[in-house]
């Protein structure tokens, strides 16, 4: 699977980032893009953690991207985090950058495109533009870790946020265990 990964600048950099390794892992064909939000986002969340941003493949205004052209698109463009401001340009077609025109070409290739929010509490504006995403075929998947899986760290309530992204995507993994399952499972 092609998947093109975004990772704006939303609070949750570490979403972004586990998820990046977590694809890597399971042998998927991932390229990247880092918007310039996300990179100050990452510089404020981090602050001298290991929390790191992967290698981005393309700039955010590469538009000479695969990408960004419906005749070569990914099978799926996952955001995450996705910023607000990158909701409502994709809610409303404005391509205006690759994350942006990458998402267009996936709603109108009717390929997956997953919109990993990370904002609370939402507006109404950001909630409309939650529907017209969804009514446009896109998934909105919240950044809302489970707990029924009892967590101890923070590594494991991201994990289940990227287990989830990945669900989503088809991806198999072992990231968190599922509802009522046994150790053996």
């Amino acid at each position: 699977m092609r998947i093109l990964l975004c990772i704006t600048g939303a609070s949750g950099i570490i979403y972004g980032t586990r998820l990046a390794k977590a694809l890597q892992d399971a042998k998927q064909d991932v390229k990247i893009v880092i918007s310039a939000g996300a990179k100050k986002v990452a510089e404020a969340e981090c602050d001298g953690t290991d929390v790191h941003l992967p290698p981005s493949n393309y700039s955010e205004f590469d538009f000479s991207c695969p990408y960004a052209s419906g005749s070569n698109s990914a099978d799926a463009v996952v955001i995450c985090p996705c910023s607000m401001k990158t909701l409502g340009e994709i809610a409303h077609g404005v391509g205006s950058s690759l994350i942006t025109r990458a998402s267009e070409v996936s709603l109108k290739e009717r390929k997956k495109l997953i919109l990993v929010i990370r904002e609370t509490p939402y507006s109404l504006i950001a909630i409309e533009n939650m529907k017209l995403v969804t009514l446009a075929g896109g998934i909105i998947l919240p950044a809302s870790p489970g707990f029924y899986h009892q967590p101890k760290t923070i590594e494991q309530m991201v994990d289940f946020v990227v287990g989830k992204t990945m669900d989503q995507l088809g991806v198999q993994h072992k990231l968190f265990k599922r509802w009522k399952e046994s150790e053996t499972d």
